[in-house]
């Protein structure tokens, strides 16, 4: 009877729980845009910028606090703004292309940067992702700014004075404005771009003031010309005017890569005449709309916002190139060359980072969106004769591997359909057997394939970091090649190749070490050393980088036995790292050291994965525990929220995923590895019209592991999720307790995907 009564009073919870959280909430509500802003060179917190901006839109806008050019273009612990800026820019590493600024002043006027800056303070800021607000202390402008995909209204609020002006800096490397008063109106084009080599490149720029314009003036720098049109390396436009004491000055901003007539029609079609507010409404509930495919429930406020946070930082990389023309067709600005082309494109994100967690989320969640960006693939192969490893907007030699195989060949893998998978497949294949300009294809390769690794010594940086990601890579490719149906005799050698990372196993240290062409291993070997035969990272950071193939790995490590002390040991290590490659500290090695969790450095990507390989050898409790630790310490949605560079979505979506209770440790697989959910209810609406609910109503701060789980009411003991079965809708229930539970998900059965363990 006891017992019963119980269990009534625990079905009146749930049932109140139920009709608690089913209120319509605005999601968007939890979103911090400053998480991860209080940033700089030599230590990130993320990296990050206030993103002002529509999920994947072709502009954001940011509040500009550093000097033009600058990476770190707002920071968190500095006191003044000098513009309004549009940004195209993923990362500070990676910089900008397509910016201008816009800026309020009053008073005597001065154009340069420092001159036309302010005071403003955090207590009188707003960052919402549709919504930005800031009073500028030392012009009494309050400045508003709210977006379109294309397109963005500000809203500055005057005080009265006889010297109103809106600066719009074009900024240098060879700018265009023209101001046309009768029209209310400023045009001019930017060039300025940061990465790569780029052809023909213009951002257009059309601006209306809703103010007659009495004062127009153009700078060369900061020397005033003569001339309300002007061409120069640094061109500036001055509009001005009288203003009333409160009185609003609306503006209309676009921009295109195309022409200034299509900036007027992505104005036209994007905003019309509607106000700011209205503006301001449907980005709003565009964002509701966006965030709605994931509902999480049941966590604190501190785990809802940090999950949202880092939910909206997934969702502006890659964004929009394109654009729609006057026959209402897609239409793209190319970067290769420099020709207006049919159909889509996408821009702005590095591959390196992002095939690990950020695509396969975007396969899971938002393939509608994936899907445009495979097409978009499609036609930067076609006119580039590459797919793009970095883009920004064109080819950019960033970072190193193959990974455009990873992201090709899991959106087909995962169910993607209507576009020419075929033509990505050649491309897949001509970027494995070739080396391409600016980070494409793959650098060493007639080494790699005739070796069967990158050799140490034939000065080519971190070669065993590009050889094991060359090996998950290959693997990639063999399963779109088995998903085509294309014959063994042209995809077996992927698979054979896929095997290459046994080749920089060292028994003797039980680690991943660089060889020499000889086949000799690199001497002396300090696998503390960051650099030299690795990237970013040192060789307890990439000897788990098999995604593919994990019991291959725990086989040349010995055994079970083995592998599991090896993972233990990353977290007992202590912190300590060999600088010399690259002379002197960088920041990830810092941000290593510095949180305490010996050489596990989740500020950087390449060891991410690593907590989930407990799952592999039967103790996916220490997962468990390993991955909420992570999130409790690394993850907060303020200023200094991450614990190393955010990287175009990618630790975002680790903490997203991980949240969830399952992370993609093999992207070009139908399987995620199991952790355990982080909310007492999670519910993915899936573009299908399907749901995936996990259901944790005991989880919480203790009980943080799993001690039984149900799949659509039977029980399930594996380590892994299927997608297939997932998109097939799902109801995963989940009892989670304070203490490990050591019997289950510890049969090789239970176990995920391994390449060595295919019959």
């Amino acid at each position: 009877m006891k017992n019963l009564f119980l269990f009534a009073a625990l079905l009146i919870c749930v049932k109140t729980y139920s009709q608690q959280t089913t209120k319509q909430v605005n999601l968007v509500d939890f979103v911090n845009p400053l998480m991860g802003s209080d940033s700089q060179y030599d230590l990130s917190n993320g990296n990050t910028y206030p993103a002002i901006a529509l999920p994947w839109g072709m502009n954001t806008w940011t509040p500009q606090t550093g000097k033009m050019g600058d990476g770190w273009q707002y920071t968190y612990a500095t006191h003044k703004i000098n513009g309004f800026k549009q940004t195209h820019q993923p990362s500070p590493w990676m910089n900008d292309y397509g910016q201008f600024a816009i800026m309020p002043v009053t008073g005597h006027l001065k154009v340069s940067q420092n001159g036309r800056a302010s005071w403003f303070s955090h207590k009188a800021e707003i960052a919402k992702p549709y919504y930005y607000s800031v009073f500028l202390a030392d012009h009494n402008v309050t400045a508003e700014i709210t977006p379109t995909e294309r397109t963005a209204q500000f809203r500055f609020t005057f005080p009265k004075s006889d010297s109103s002006f809106i600066i719009i800096d074009a900024f240098d490397n060879g700018s265009f404005v023209k101001i046309i008063p009768n029209e209310n109106k400023i045009i001019g084009y930017t060039t300025k771009y940061a990465s790569g080599h780029i052809k023909n490149f213009k951002d257009y720029f059309v601006i209306y003031s809703d103010k007659p314009i009495t004062i127009a003036q153009t700078y060369n720098d900061s020397t005033l010309t003569d001339s309300l049109a002007l061409h120069a390396n640094h061109a500036i436009a001055v509009i001005g005017f009288k203003t009333k004491d409160g009185e609003k000055v609306h503006l209309r901003v676009s921009s295109s890569f195309i022409s200034f007539e299509q900036a007027e029609l992505n104005l036209k079609r994007e905003q019309g005449t509607e106000s700011f507010d209205a503006t301001e409404q449907k980005a709003k509930e565009v964002w509701n709309k966006t965030l709605n495919h994931v509902v999480a429930e049941g966590g604190t406020v501190d785990q809802t916002r940090t999950f949202y946070s880092c939910l909206y930082r997934m969702l502006f990389f890659p964004n929009k190139l394109y654009e729609i023309d006057a026959n209402n067709q897609l239409v793209h600005y190319s970067p290769y060359n420099g020709k207006t082309m049919p159909g889509y494109m996408f821009a702005g994100t590095g591959f390196w980072d992002t095939f690990r967690a950020l695509y396969p989320f975007l396969n899971l969640v938002y393939p509608g969106i994936d899907k445009e960006m495979q097409q978009g693939l499609i036609n930067d192969y076609k006119e580039g004769g590459w797919l793009p490893e970095w883009s920004s907007p064109g080819y950019s030699n960033v970072m190193i591997g193959n990974n455009s195989a990873s992201v090709v060949s899991e959106a087909y893998i995962k169910g993607e359909r209507g576009y020419d998978a075929g033509k990505l497949f050649e491309a897949l294949v001509h970027g494995a057997n070739n080396a391409g300009p600016e980070g494409t294809g793959r650098t060493g390769v007639e080494y790699y394939n005739k070796l069967g690794y990158v050799p140490y010594d034939v000065k080519i940086n971190e070669s065993a970091a590009r050889t094991l990601e060359y090996a998950y890579d290959d693997f990639a490719i063999y399963q779109l090649g088995k998903a085509l149906n294309k014959p063994a005799s042209e995809i077996d050698i992927y698979k054979k190749h896929s095997m290459n990372y046994r080749n920089l196993f060292d028994p003797t240290t039980g680690l991943m070490r660089g060889k020499n062409k000889d086949g000799s291993f690199e001497t002396p070997f300090n696998p503390f050393k960051w650099g030299d035969a690795f990237t970013e990272g040192n060789s307890w950071h990439y000897t788990w980088g098999v995604f593919h193939d994990i019991q291959g790995l725990i086989n040349l490590m010995g055994g079970k036995k083995q592998f599991l002390a090896k993972l233990d040991s990353v977290f007992t290590l202590p912190p300590i790292f060999d600088d010399s490659y690259y002379g002197g500290v960088i920041h990830e090695m810092r941000e290593m050291q510095i949180v305490n969790m010996g050489q596990y450095a989740h500020g950087n990507e390449p060891i991410q994965h690593m907590l989930y390989l407990y799952a592999y050898a039967g103790e996916p409790w220490k997962t468990q525990y390993h991955v909420r630790d992570v999130m409790n310490k690394l993850y907060l949605a303020t200023p200094d929220g991450y614990c190393g560079d955010e990287d175009d979505g990618q630790t975002s979506a680790w903490y997203v995923f991980s949240a969830m209770g399952f992370y993609p440790v093999c992207p070009a697989s139908d399987q995620y590895v199991m952790g355990a959910p982080l909310f007492k209810k999670l519910t993915i609406n899936l573009e299908n019209g399907k749901k995936a609910v996990l259901n944790a109503p005991n989880n919480s701060d203790s009980n943080l592991y799993i001690k039984s789980m149900s799949f659509n009411g039977k029980p399930y003991d594996y380590n892994w999720l299927s997608f297939k079965t997932l998109m097939q809708g799902a109801i995963i229930n989940f009892d989670m307790s304070s203490q490990p539970n050591k019997l289950r998900g510890i049969k090789p059965i239970d176990f995920p995907y391994s390449l060595s363990n295919e019959k």
